[in-house]
């Protein structure tokens, strides 16, 4: 039975964010805001300014504007993304098969708030490319003609025609955009390493926010735990285990949890994300040896970790399930997110809230608040406190401790 349709106008991209300079298409005596026409008269160039931009597309009738573009199912395949490189990405259909894919113009245009169109872990719909001796009949009947021979050969091209819509997101803010890392995961791994670069419990914060937001269960490995103490990280491990967020001590040079972080991705989709230079691709070496992923040793001027990961990865694993390797990101700030929303990536706040006095309490300085009273009886710990007061205030939580050491009242407010 044939999918009801309908068209809608949908909001398309602008040409240009801001006014374009003014060009002379030749010598003129007036700066070059203006050229001479086949007439005598001056003309200008000018954009569109902030003219609203729109297209009438077919889409799936689903009751609302929101509708998927319609796709031919006879002729379409459905995939999944392994990888983004620029312009094309590689996805696999359901039989094995890998496609290098374009991605349908319209697709491209759409306003939206997403860097890209496509990421990594996306489930779509592509038009595979028609061979020079296919016809267009042959295809109606038989889109298998141009799959590859065999399963694991990128030999076909296609087209990406509609993306489905994404469920368990990692996302962060970049540049005022949201960036997507990976999509239609369920679970993610946040590696952090103990040295080299050092512990930042603040940014360990801003990733288990991210979790929350994306609608995905955290589990935190504490890396290189070989080259340090591990009782030193003791209280590390005993804040966060106390939050209810599985924390693994880890080292894929010796092996230590190993074992215990692969039956946690058996038959799962996770993600690996942290810093560059953590060990993310060390450990899933370590889980699974085919892999055969790049890795590097930090930096010895900086101590900061080299891109080796240079784009996210959907790989599957021999123990069932798939985990995505993505690029080490060096700054993590959340996307869309409200004041009053702040509160509830801090689950340690959830028992304190309904006790303050006031409903729209910010728990920085209002009388009656609860949650300053629990910071007061150590039942709510300072780092985690001023993680939240770096995410409330938009900034890193390392300049609201400095401010806050040189007045604690103002730093409040």
């Amino acid at each position: 039975m044939a999918k009801n349709r309908k068209k809608i106008r949908m909001e398309m991209r602008k040409n240009r964010a801001k006014p374009p300079r003014n060009k002379a298409w030749g010598d003129t005596t007036d700066g070059g805001d203006s050229h001479a026409t086949a007439g005598g008269e001056q003309a200008r160039v000018r954009n569109r300014g902030d003219q609203s931009r729109k297209r009438t597309v077919l889409v799936e009738d689903s009751g609302d504007q929101s509708g998927l573009p319609a796709i031919n199912e006879k002729v379409c395949l459905n995939g999944r993304v392994l990888r983004v490189h620029g312009l094309w990405s590689v996805v696999e259909t359901g039989d094995g098969h890998l496609f290098r894919c374009t991605v349908r113009r319209l697709l491209k245009t759409l306003s939206t708030d997403e860097r890209t169109p496509v990421i990594c872990g996306d489930k779509v719909w592509i038009r595979p490319e028609v061979n020079k001796s296919a016809t267009d009949s042959q295809m109606a009947h038989d889109p298998k003609g141009a799959r590859p021979p065999s399963p694991g050969e990128t030999q076909a091209e296609a087209v990406i025609e509609r993306v489905e819509p994404r469920k368990g997101q990692l996302v962060r803010n970049s540049r005022n955009r949201v960036h997507s890392l990976v999509a239609n995961v369920d679970q993610v791994v946040f590696v952090v390493s103990l040295v080299e670069p050092d512990l930042k419990p603040h940014l360990v914060d801003r990733y288990l926010a991210s979790a929350i937001q994306g609608n995905l269960e955290p589990v935190l490995c504490l890396n290189k735990a070989d080259r340090v103490d591990p009782a030193d990280f003791q209280h590390v491990v005993g804040l966060y285990s106390g939050l209810g967020i599985r924390t693994l001590l880890t080292s894929a040079a010796e092996g230590i949890n190993i074992g215990l972080l692969k039956d946690l991705l058996a038959d799962r989709q996770t993600v690996f994300s942290g810093q560059s230079g953590v060990g993310k691709s060390s450990l899933l070496n370590a889980i699974q040896p085919g892999l055969g992923l790049r890795v590097r040793e930090v930096s010895d001027v900086n101590s900061k970790g080299k891109h080796t990961t240079t784009t996210a990865e959907l790989l599957k694993l021999d123990g069932g399930g798939w985990v995505v390797d993505t690029p080490g990101i060096r700054q993590f700030e959340l996307t869309g997110v409200r004041e009053e929303e702040v509160e509830k990536f801090f689950v340690e706040f959830h028992s304190f809230v309904p006790m303050c006095r006031f409903a729209s309490c910010t728990h920085t300085h209002e009388g009656g608040c609860a949650v300053l009273k629990g910071l007061e009886d150590r039942m709510i710990s300072t780092s985690r406190y001023h993680s939240y007061l770096g995410l409330l205030e938009g900034r890193d939580a390392e300049k609201v401790l400095e401010r806050e050491k040189d007045n604690p009242r103002k730093a409040r407010r």
